[in-house]
């Protein structure tokens, strides 16, 4: 699968495409809905939650106005670290080298140092409640696996595309990115933030103000079931992926 495939847009338009212009239009993109820097550090609040972090965005938030009264812990310093990462973001380009200095950034908690910021040289599979429910790509074809999508990303960031076709590649890449699952630990937080990143990149730094990490948060089960396409790298079934794509223009309602 490569991202650059347009066999599922048509599908994605009739579905929900189009209604993405009109879901742009009347999103509140104001500072009346919290300010940037809020909003950035509920995107970081959302996304670790989704990865079990159990600090909800009105403990982090009370926890910034009064820093000398807690203690840091290390739910407190992921979140954090995640934050920076999407400042980084924020001031830089996407790119694969971007990505991984993104990583290093929110890695940091999650990883022992010989592998903060790198590809995994580990096999990685992905466990639910029933054992096994995924096999990502052996260690030794991740930089390569990795190396084609940005190939694809570049692609896509050079060429025009309308709102619609902005939204269906983003969430391509959140999906292939998740099937890649380059890293040790961290997968989940880098695929969402490689999303927007990929938004703000065609269509403006308004859009990190989209509450996708919310949607994905609240509708966490939905969010799962739609991104397993295949017990393993080899038999994934992007047929099935338009579950998937359908979730990023939804946080606009």
């Amino acid at each position: 699968m490569r991202i650059t495939e347009r066999k599922y847009i048509d599908t994605y338009i009739e579905t929900i495409g189009h209604e993405i212009p009109t879901l742009i239009k009347n999103f509140d993109f104001s500072e009346n809905t919290g300010g940037f820097d809020f909003l950035t550090k509920a995107s970081a609040v959302y996304s670790s939650n989704i990865e079990g972090n159990s600090i909800d965005l009105n403990s982090f938030m009370n926890y910034e106005m009064n820093k000398d009264k807690f203690k840091l812990g290390k739910e407190i310093k992921e979140i954090e670290d995640l934050i920076e990462a999407y400042g980084f973001a924020q001031n830089n380009k996407l790119n694969e080298k971007n990505l991984l200095n993104c990583y290093k950034i929110f890695s940091d908690t999650l990883l022992i140092s010989s592998k903060i910021g790198k590809y995994r040289i580990e096999q990685i599979g992905v466990f639910g409640k029933s054992g096994l429910a995924y096999m990502a790509v052996e260690p030794e074809f991740v930089e390569r696996e990795m190396k084609l999508l940005f190939q694809d990303v570049e692609e896509l960031i050079s060429t025009d595309f309308n709102e619609m076709e902005v939204f269906y590649f983003a969430s391509l890449i959140h999906l292939r990115f998740a099937h890649i699952h380059p890293f040790r630990d961290g997968n989940g937080r880098a695929a969402r933030l490689i999303e927007k990143w990929f938004v703000t990149e065609k269509l403006g730094r308004n859009f990190w103000k989209i509450s996708s990490e919310e949607y994905y948060k609240k509708n966490q089960k939905r969010y799962y079931e739609t991104i397993n396409l295949g017990v393993n790298f080899y038999e994934l079934n992007y047929n099935k992926c338009v579950g998937f794509l359908e979730m990023l223009p939804n946080c606009l309602k």
